[in-house]
């Protein structure tokens, strides 16, 4: 069995104010592979940018522990300390450039820290410069790049070193839509050409779907669902989970979306998960005929979950009633489904009920 490269063991972290004690971080218990990417999401306030500085011992954890490639950094001294965050790279939100500096000497900075030789120095730093892609912007200064120069900018500072460890703190969250994808693609990149284990906290389910392997969910200082990134998509468990999932999938029909369908759509209105499990829509259009059910997409839309299909499609049901429940328990058999009824009979409050699960 693989050694995780970071474990968390009931670890908590307690700054003292002056209205009292504040649990930013409170029992968390969790590991990270090496080599994946790593996914933490929560609200402002959840304690998961507090939780990174656990990992990079900026701050000292109050209690449990947190062990980060076999070493306890509860344990270690501040000399060891600074050794384990040379292993360990780490982008902002902010870029935190050094605005006197080039873009070159901004990524050489950490190896003049760590004393590498001009020569050694300069080639390395041609080479970071070529693999996020702004060869031609090494002499120019921060002040005249563009948001996501500044990041690509962060990313190879931050792989100055050949860390094992990438940690991206809300690395996204100032850019803009076509910037951040080209970020999150240079940040896959990095992980599958290097090996390197990405750690990315952020407040951004998209973010979380198109890059993460495995996410956890924190509110209030807790890990309140952890699981592959596909599977908490899929089928959440958590309210704060299910709260994220549909602000980044905005393929169910919210309450006054529902009011709206029903007036055009008197019929049975069905909302059904489609996946890459077989759930797809020639199944479900072959299920609904079988049952001698007429059926129209009225809302939804498929997406892409870590790299895999995922979404969930709104269906008007027209036929006899025998019909459509036969076609309704058909569909629950194999694949996940709210039945919100007919505007006469309403059913389930779509933003109130999960994507119940079905025959899986």
């Amino acid at each position: 069995m693989t050694e995780p490269i970071i474990a968390f063991r009931e670890a908590s972290k307690v700054f003292t104010a002056r209205n009292g004690d504040v649990r930013a971080v409170d029992g968390v218990s969790f590991d990270i592979t090496p080599g994946e990417i790593f996914g933490v999401i929560g609200y402002s306030g959840a304690g998961k940018s507090t939780l990174v500085r656990l990992i990079n011992a900026l701050e000292p954890a109050t209690s449990g522990s947190v062990v980060v490639d076999g070493l306890d950094l509860t344990t270690l001294p501040e000399s060891r300390l600074r050794q384990v965050r040379a292993g360990i790279g780490m982008i902002f939100q902010q870029f935190n450039l050094l605005g006197s500096r080039t873009v070159a000497a901004n990524v050489a900075y950490p190896l003049e820290v760590a004393g590498w030789p001009r020569a050694r120095r300069d080639a390395r730093v041609a080479e970071l410069l070529e693999f996020v892609g702004i060869t031609d912007k090494a002499g120019v200064y921060p002040a005249k790049l563009s948001g996501g120069q500044k990041q690509r900018v962060g990313i190879a500072r931050a792989l100055a070193t050949n860390p094992r460890i990438l940690l991206a703190d809300e690395c996204t969250s100032a850019l803009d839509p076509e910037t951040t994808a080209d970020v999150l693609a240079l940040l896959r990149r990095v992980n599958t050409e290097f090996g390197i284990t990405v750690v990315v906290i952020t407040h951004e389910m998209d973010v979380v779907r198109s890059l993460c392997d495995r996410v956890a969910v924190m509110e209030h200082g807790r890990v309140v669902e952890l699981d592959d990134t596909y599977r908490v998509f899929s089928a959440p468990q958590h309210p704060v989970s299910r709260r994220f999932v549909a602000s980044a999938l905005k393929d169910r029909p919210t309450a006054d979306v529902l009011e709206r369908l029903r007036v055009r759509h008197p019929g049975r209105l069905v909302t059904v998960g489609v996946d890459d499990a077989g759930h797809s829509t020639s199944r479900l259009n072959e299920v609904l005929r079988d049952a001698g059910v007429d059926s129209t997409v009225v809302y939804g839309g498929i997406t892409e979950v870590a790299q895999r299909p995922y979404g969930s499609l709104t269906l008007e049901l027209t036929g006899k009633p025998a019909n459509i429940q036969q076609g309704v328990t058909a569909l629950r058999a194999f694949s996940d489904v709210v039945d919100l009824g007919t505007a006469s009979t309403p059913l389930e409050d779509p933003t109130m009920a999960p994507i119940v699960e079905g025959g899986r």
